[in-house]
């Protein structure tokens, strides 16, 4: 049922004009698809990002301003300062500038108005011009009808490798309130994808996001103060958003900040662990 349901979302998606009715509609399809249930008007995890998702609140200046992967650098340079911010070596408005530009040996080169596409250059390696040719063309909004991307116009930006790696530490911290709740780590990327979530205070949890759980044990980062510094000050402005941090132990940057983790379509293993975050990153009001 599930999956002829996904195909009908997907035709859909491609017939119904963008509209703020027909985003909802699709929204509610897609979160039935992956969670098997109709959000609730409540404090768990994926029924408020859902809720974030779906209502105005995704069109807040702000959630649209950091959604940009150019424009959120004034945001942080604002909130925290240019040391936490990751260096730009070259922004592109048009694929005719970006041809001509000479790439750094190691670099990284993404558009500003999209998600999880990038190019990772080391040593020198062969970049697909032809891949960012299409970011110029890419509306991200229409691709996923995520409206925080709607109105935002396409850039490509190359920016240095962060601490020279091509395989870094993401620790993704999630606040409520201007507070730090649960840190999210991914572990091996490229090995076997797993996940773990520790509290602020770096207590492990048992549960995790859609991955298995990573059953080891990480160290946790000497700059852990100063990353939870850093996420609470940017987080202030809104109620619940993630902000991701790169840390090589010693110093940390702004990766990007995040509105609505994996658009609410993942679930919790066990499914049951969703009450226990919500509590963790709720409090009293779940």
């Amino acid at each position: 049922m599930y999956k002829v349901l996904s195909l009908f979302r997907s035709l859909l998606h491609r017939v119904l004009p963008y509209s703020d009715a027909n985003d909802s509609f699709l929204n509610y399809i897609g979160f039935f698809i992956h969670h098997k249930r109709l959000p609730k008007d409540r404090y768990y995890f994926n029924d408020y990002l859902f809720k974030i998702k779906n209502t105005n609140e995704i069109l807040n200046p702000i959630r649209q301003f950091v959604s940009d992967k150019y424009l959120v650098k004034d945001y942080v340079r604002a909130k925290v300062g240019e040391q936490y911010n990751v260096p730009t070596l070259a922004i592109f408005n048009n694929y005719q500038d970006l041809k001509d530009y000479e790439f750094p040996e190691n670099c990284c080169i993404k558009p500003t108005q999209a998600s999880q596409a990038v190019i990772l250059r080391k040593n020198n390696g062969p970049i697909n011009i032809n891949e960012t040719e299409k970011w110029f063309e890419l509306n991200y909004y229409k691709k996923t009808r995520e409206r925080n991307y709607k109105y935002l116009k396409p850039k490509v930006i190359v920016e240095p490798l962060i601490f020279n790696s091509t395989d870094l530490m993401d620790y993704r911290i999630y606040c409520f309130n201007g507070k730090a709740k649960l840190i999210c780590i991914d572990v091996g990327k490229f090995t076997g994808y797993q996940r773990v979530f520790y509290t602020k205070n770096w207590v492990k949890q048992d549960f995790s996001l859609k991955y298995p759980l990573y059953d080891g044990e990480l160290e946790k980062p000497k700059n852990l103060d100063e990353m939870i510094m850093v996420a609470e000050k940017l987080s202030s402005e809104l109620d619940f958003v993630r902000i991701d941090l790169y840390s090589d132990g010693e110093s940390c940057l702004v990766g990007e900040i995040t509105n609505c983790h994996a658009a609410a379509s993942q679930s919790f293993v066990p499914l049951s662990a969703e009450k226990k975050a919500s509590e963790i990153i709720f409090g009293e009001m779940v």
